[in-house]
């Protein structure tokens, strides 16, 4: 697939949608900006609401792909969670199809597996401890919930109209880790660009399902899938471990926090808005 030149970014004001903001035009995108509220500094963004059909349409429009980090990001009660993260991700969807938009990069997350026991063993890059793609979602919040929707949503939309999608199961996004737990599921903003640009230019597709994070060498899950899209990470979160042990602790797997992916979502997630 030839580079789009023009990108609908969601969630353009949202932490990860700004550090995309920064740092995908140098891959040479274009990138029409979409948020739920006014982005400063972006007069020509477009503030629209993902229920509104009609908007979300004309903002899909001529876009070579589509780049969907829009919703709630935290656990939220269901009536929310349903209204902007499943219904609005179907609408997205919806407006694609009917524009003809041919790829989506979809942001899932490390929550649709968020009850799946962590690795154990002595050699985390192990590959036979990582934890592979295809294991059986175990959505840890309503949040968590939707997002497995998302990735069963654009299997339909491939299955039944051709339109592609990679889900990116996304685990931490800053620019550096603030937890033990982060160690893990870390991925720098320079990876995370290096793979939402893999993501919108590989091959064949279809639907693809991929861990986003970068090399860890605490990494605990495998990023085999990532790679073949062309994605080569580049960060490691250890530099920072040191640190964060030394303040937190090591992660305690009699906690069952520290024991799951999802971590302290399985048991008491930081509720939305924050």
């Amino acid at each position: 697939m030839p580079a789009p030149r023009t990108v609908l970014l969601t969630g353009a004001a949202g932490g990860l949608g700004t550090l995309m903001r920064d740092l995908l035009p140098a891959y040479g995108y274009e990138l029409r900006l979409l948020d739920l509220r006014p982005i400063e500094g972006e007069p020509d963004a477009i503030v629209a609401d993902l229920a509104d059909r009609e908007a979300l349409r004309e903002a899909v429009r001529g876009v070579d792909a589509i780049i969907h980090l829009a919703g709630i990001s935290l656990e939220a009660p269901f009536e929310k969670i349903l209204r902007a993260n499943i219904e609005g991700t179907y609408h997205l969807y919806e407006a694609a199809r009917e524009e003809g938009v041919g790829r989506i990069v979809f942001a899932s997350s490390n929550h649709a597996v968020g009850f799946t026991p962590r690795p154990e063993g002595d050699t985390p890059l192990d590959p036979g401890v990582l934890i592979p793609v295809d294991t059986p979602r175990r959505p840890d919040t309503f949040y968590g919930l939707s997002k497995s929707f998302g990735e069963d949503l654009a299997q339909f939309y491939w299955d039944k109209h051709g339109l592609e999608t990679v889900s990116v199961r996304i685990g931490s996004c800053f620019p550096e880790p603030t937890s033990v737990r982060m160690l893990s599921v870390w991925m720098s903003p320079a990876d995370g660009a290096r793979l939402f640009h893999a993501a919108l230019t590989a091959e064949g597709v279809g639907h693809t399902v991929v861990y986003g994070s970068s090399a860890n060498t605490r990494l605990w899950w495998d990023l085999t899938t990532a790679r073949s899209l062309g994605y080569t990470p580049e960060d490691d979160s250890e530099p920072y471990a040191e640190k964060l042990i030394a303040e937190q602790g090591d992660l305690d797997p009699a906690n069952e926090a520290h024991a799951r992916l999802g971590g302290h979502f399985v048991n008491d997630p930081p509720i939305w808005p924050y």
